[in-house]
């Protein structure tokens, strides 16, 4: 509580919040929080203010994550919360080996959760939070992105073992598993979206707030007891 007894409003550093589920998790938090967006080359175009702003970076980069962290604690005074929702994906066809494509798939999806969690963890204090966006692919291999699917089940290992050795410290480390999310950038036609439909057990491709819904959930006191946790959240996809 600070001297007026007003609650510090808290704050978040988001990746890959530019489009799509980022900018749904973005929007779905900037009413209670501080927020700092991270972008790589689409400019969010937000307009920011005194709680919102944003940051350029490439998450290949492993300096980036320090980054991040360093220009929301200059912006904002404090960090409480991470979300890694930047991600990379890339045809990984068995007959053939891109290496560059793999390793930036892991750079992103991977790698830079553990960065962002290191370079935060000194500003970091009982009740704080991270979570990363995860996927069904982690656990439903995609035909043809074997790699990527490879890389979000490290990131679903990763979760569960960065929560076991921070819950002590009462940080808690989660993931958001998302299933078939329409999003006006993913260039699927009308043909592809409704495979999705028909393999969904809602009838209905998701949406980023229902992605959103559920990491302001993750990120808030009633889910102070939750942590190690891959929540899927597809409506059914592929029951």
């Amino acid at each position: 509580m600070s001297a007026q007894g007003v609650t510090a409003r808290k704050s978040v550093l988001i990746t890959g919040g530019a489009r799509g589920i980022g900018a749904g998790i973005a929007a779905a938090l900037r009413d209670s929080h501080d927020v700092m967006v991270h972008f790589n080359s689409t400019d969010p175009g937000l307009e920011t203010g005194a709680h919102l702003a944003t940051v350029q970076g490439d998450l290949t980069d492993a300096t980036t994550p320090a980054h991040l962290v360093a220009a929301t604690i200059e912006r904002f005074g404090r960090l409480d919360a991470v979300v890694h929702n930047a991600g990379d994906i890339s045809v990984s066809a068995l007959e053939g080996y891109d290496a560059a494509a793999c390793h930036a798939m892991f750079d992103v999806n991977l790698f830079a959760a553990h960065g962002l969690l290191a370079a935060a963890l000194p500003h970091f204090q009982t009740g704080s939070a991270m979570v990363n966006i995860s996927s069904v692919n982690a656990v439903l291999p995609p035909k043809g992105a074997v790699m990527y699917g490879a890389s979000k089940a490290a990131l679903d290992l990763w979760t569960r073992g960065a929560a076991k050795e921070l819950g002590p410290k009462g940080i808690r480390i989660n993931a958001v598993a998302p299933g078939a999310i329409d999003v006006p950038d993913a260039g699927r036609d009308d043909a592809l979206k409704q495979a999705f439909v028909d393999m969904t057990a809602l009838g209905r491709m998701g949406t980023p707030k229902d992605i959103a819904d559920a990491v302001v959930f993750l990120l808030s006191d009633a889910a102070s007891f939750i942590t190690g946790e891959v929540l899927t959240v597809s409506g059914g996809y592929r029951l």
